[in-house]
């Protein structure tokens, strides 16, 4: 049998689908989904997030920006 192995999330492209969708403004994202107004453009710097805030950032997305 074969295991499928967990390919990572591409976070970046991710928020940026959304931001494009949503018209939100980077700022805003990062403040609503993380608490930091700096996340997304921290994340296109190179930053790395944890399993949890990649977790939380996919959640944020998926339910449209509900908090």
């Amino acid at each position: 049998m074969k295991h499928s192995i967990p390919q990572p999330v591409d976070l970046l492209a991710a928020v940026e689908a959304h931001l494009a969708k949503s018209g939100m403004s980077k700022t805003l994202f990062g403040t609503e989904a993380v608490g930091d107004p700096r996340f997304v453009s921290d994340l296109a710097a190179g930053r790395e997030c944890r399993r949890k805030t990649v977790a939380r950032v996919l959640q944020y997305i998926e339910t449209g920006g509900a908090a």
